[in-house]
């Protein structure tokens, strides 16, 4: 049987993870489909050593390269606003086409030795983030509820690593997911704030609705089998932290950390909810609407 073949990006493993299971576990090749894996990272230029910007209008809500825009990908998932800003963003007609399965975290991270205890100790302190991405938006969300506008301050570090970044006092916070929470906390950094947040999926125009409503039949049988136990699969994770920072377990992980949900359309009401405070913060233009940034392209898949 010869398989279809989605490529599909990988921003960040802990958003990929039922993707993996799924793969390793042979669900995508029972539903009739090959999906092939091309990581971000990989279009990131060689690290020339740390630099901040402090203005998100000049880095592109893609990136530094994109593969999806350049064609090379259909699908990816990535966080709930970063991917409303890149539907509107988008050159090749690119739109959400669905929540995606991991509801994951982002903490706000400080050192060890840092004077910070509290959220409302980073009045004025930058915190650095990838601007356009969960860590940028969660970041301003969970400040807002202890400081005023005018003290949260979000700075994207570019050229290499955030936690690299804290650790090295390029910046004195950060906002991090997974593993880098899990690496924090085995290393004694303290943890100020932590949230969950959804996720989308962007499709290509030509990604069919059958196709990925086979490819999230598939993601919802991993994501049963990451509630009932995430550790065989962490390893994906582990995989994604060099071994001379901290050598992780899969036991390191803390399992409530690790949420996974079925696929499900995007609802109207929390696009507007989403749409309305990016707006107020200046992270879009408001001329854009549901109709246009969203394609619903799955059913409730259980």
């Amino acid at each position: 049987m010869t398989l279809r073949k989605v490529v599909s990006e990988v921003s960040s493993t802990v958003f990929s993870l039922p993707y993996y299971a799924a793969r390793d576990e042979g669900f995508f090749a029972e539903e009739g489909i090959e999906v092939e894996f091309v990581k971000r990272d990989g279009a990131l230029p060689p690290s020339r050593g740390f630099e901040l910007i402090t203005d998100h209008r000049l880095v592109s809500s893609f990136g530094f390269r994109s593969p999806f825009e350049e064609g090379e990908t259909s699908l990816y998932r990535a966080c709930e606003w970063g991917q409303v800003r890149r539907a509107h963003d988008t050159g090749r007609g690119g739109q959400v086409i669905s929540k995606r399965s991991a509801a994951a975290s982002q903490a706000i991270v400080v050192r060890p030795d840092s004077p910070a205890n509290i959220p409302q100790d980073l009045a004025n302190v930058p915190v650095g983030v990838n601007f356009h991405h969960g860590s940028h938006y969660v970041a301003i969300q969970t400040l807002e509820g202890f400081l005023r506008p005018e003290e949260i301050r979000v700075v994207h570090i570019q050229g290499g690593g955030r936690f690299q970044a804290l650790r090295d006092g390029v910046v004195d916070a950060i906002a991090i997911m997974e593993p880098w929470i899990t690496v924090s906390e085995k290393l004694g950094y303290k943890i100020l704030a932590e949230a969950h947040y959804v996720g989308l999926e962007i499709g290509s125009p030509d990604l069919e609705p059958e196709t990925f409503d086979a490819i999230n039949r598939a993601v919802s049988r991993a994501a049963a089998l990451l509630r009932s136990d995430p550790y065989p699969y962490v390893h994906h994770m582990i995989a994604d932290v060099p071994k001379d920072i901290v050598e992780l377990v899969p036991s390191d992980f803390k399992r409530n950390r690790l949420r996974y949900l079925d696929p499900a359309p995007y609802d109207p009401t929390e696009f507007d909810r989403t749409y309305e405070w990016m707006v107020r913060w200046d992270l879009i233009p408001d001329d854009s609407a549901f109709e246009v940034l969203v394609d619903n392209r799955t059913a409730v898949t259980r």
